[in-house]
């Protein structure tokens, strides 16, 4: 999570320029294990970034047995901190190590000239090298299906979303999730508060129950603890979870959740350091990929508009849907101006650049 926070145009660019390093391991034998190493940015709760990244390395675990040996570090602040650990599981002879989290990147490209043969993978990073990958989904695409659900389950029409930072990924969220409310309810609106924050427990709270009292029956939220989710079971209003499952805090408020799946990536990046077949690239997946997936419906969606999310899901799995398509009419954002043409869809480079809110978002982005 805690991702890109720069200018995205800057994805094109790959880190280079790399010194001989500094420190080198020996190839363990093939018979022994590969050791994986984690790092993750917050304690693993019962929902949430950590928690998704977690439930991919026990996949791991589950899938390749004997053959892999795990390790993580959990609540490790971006910065220094960062590559001091990142540095030590190096060291202690991890193969390969995965850091989910933006703000890992320039420490794992830091650490990663040091130990030319151990294997980077930076997930939500962008800058690439030799023995480093990076890795992202397509969140969107599973906020546009949740808009779906949002759109038939509200009865004023009126949706909230509780925001960490106005980057691009958060922009792509709420807009794909508008467009979503707006294919079934072409009058519905979204209020957004930013936090300027990712996890803050009780700040994420006061904004939810804020946003209730502006006529928000149905609540999203981009940011990292389960808060906004208990805020929507104790005032009796629906909510779409983010990141994991989260009926067990919202059993009554939940209405979908949009989970992120990593363990069939990070099994195949261990694998492939088993087999010797790893290979540093950029891997962007969706729903089609299996990385986003929309489902876990609360008590209250009838079965029609499950199935209607779910038909959905498949088309967006096809490429028959796309979030960021115009149909007759064009896309513009909620300053007026025209964004998507009528009949064309945004390139993926546009997508990564969003810096705008779409046409029925109550909020501005500062340009």
């Amino acid at each position: 999570m805690y991702k890109n926070l720069v200018p995205v145009g800057a994805l094109a660019l790959a880190a280079v320029c790399f010194s001989l390093p500094v420190f080198s391991q020996s190839r363990p034998a093939a018979s022994e294990p590969v050791k994986a190493g984690f790092v993750y940015v917050s304690p693993i709760t019962d929902a949430g970034w950590t928690k998704q990244h977690d439930e991919g390395r026990k996949a791991v675990e589950a899938a390749l047995g004997a053959g892999v040996k795990t390790t993580f570090v959990e609540n490790v602040p971006e910065g220094a901190d960062a590559e001091r650990v990142i540095r030590d599981l190096a060291r202690q002879g991890n193969r390969i190590i995965f850091t989910p989290s933006f703000g890992y990147m320039e420490p794992t490209l830091k650490v990663a000239k040091e130990f030319p043969e151990v294997k980077f993978e930076s997930i939500t990073g962008y800058k690439t090298a030799p023995n480093v990958a990076t890795a992202n989904a397509r969140y969107y695409e599973g906020r546009y299906l949740a808009g779906i659900a949002a759109g038939r389950m509200s009865q004023t029409g009126v949706a909230g979303y509780v925001a960490g930072f106005p980057i691009p990924e958060v922009l792509q969220g709420i807009n794909a999730f508008m467009l979503g409310m707006r294919s079934v309810n072409p009058k519905a609106e979204v209020k957004v508060v930013w936090l300027n924050v990712w996890f803050d427990p009780p700040k994420e709270r006061d904004a939810a129950m804020a946003l209730f009292n502006q006529d928000v029956d149905v609540i999203a939220f981009h940011t990292g603890s389960t808060a906004v989710m208990a805020a929507a079971q104790e005032r009796d209003k629906l909510a779409v979870a983010y990141h994991s499952d989260m009926r067990r805090t919202g059993p009554d408020a939940q209405i979908v959740a949009v989970t992120h799946q990593w363990g069939s990536y990070y099994t195949e990046r261990v694998r492939a350091v088993q087999n010797g077949s790893w290979k540093s690239g950029n891997v962007w997946g969706g729903v089609r990929e299996g990385m986003i997936r929309v489902g876990d419906f609360g008590t209250r969606v009838p079965t029609s508009v499950q199935q209607e999310v779910l038909n959905a899901q498949k088309a967006v799995g096809a490429g028959k849907l796309q979030p960021f398509r115009a149909g007759k009419a064009p896309v513009r954002d909620n300053e007026g101006q025209e964004r998507i043409a009528a009949g064309q869809a945004l390139s993926d480079a546009q997508i990564l650049q969003m810096n705008w809110l779409v046409e029925g978002v109550v909020g501005k982005v500062s340009r």
